[in-house]
């Protein structure tokens, strides 16, 4: 609430948890944009592409050469984890941070 204009804070909270797993909000609090559009089940899709090449491989008839080396899917990174402690995020750098493009 800004000068007492504005929804609610518990109102605001309410929308943000029913924001669904693939919103930019929650690839943020999950690391990132590279996070955007990665939701539960492009995650459960990208983990069954790896366990049907995994499959692939230990059963495949390869005769004297060695299996194929197939690539996992492609997943976004997650940043590094800083040990230094950090400063809140203040309201000013959460609407900047909004604002770029």
């Amino acid at each position: 609430m800004i000068a007492g204009r504005g929804p609610s804070p518990a109102l605001v909270l309410l929308l943000v948890a029913r924001l669904p797993d693939t919103s930019l909000t929650v690839a943020l609090a999950a690391g990132g944009r590279q996070h955007f559009g990665w939701g539960a089940d492009r995650h459960l899709a990208a983990d069954l592409f790896d366990a049907l090449n995994a499959n692939t491989r230990a059963t495949g008839q390869w005769g004297k050469n060695k299996a194929p080396k197939i690539p996992p899917f492609p997943r976004p990174k997650a940043k590094a984890a800083k040990k230094a402690a950090r400063r809140p995020t203040t309201v000013a750098q959460l609407y900047q941070h909004f604002q770029r493009r």
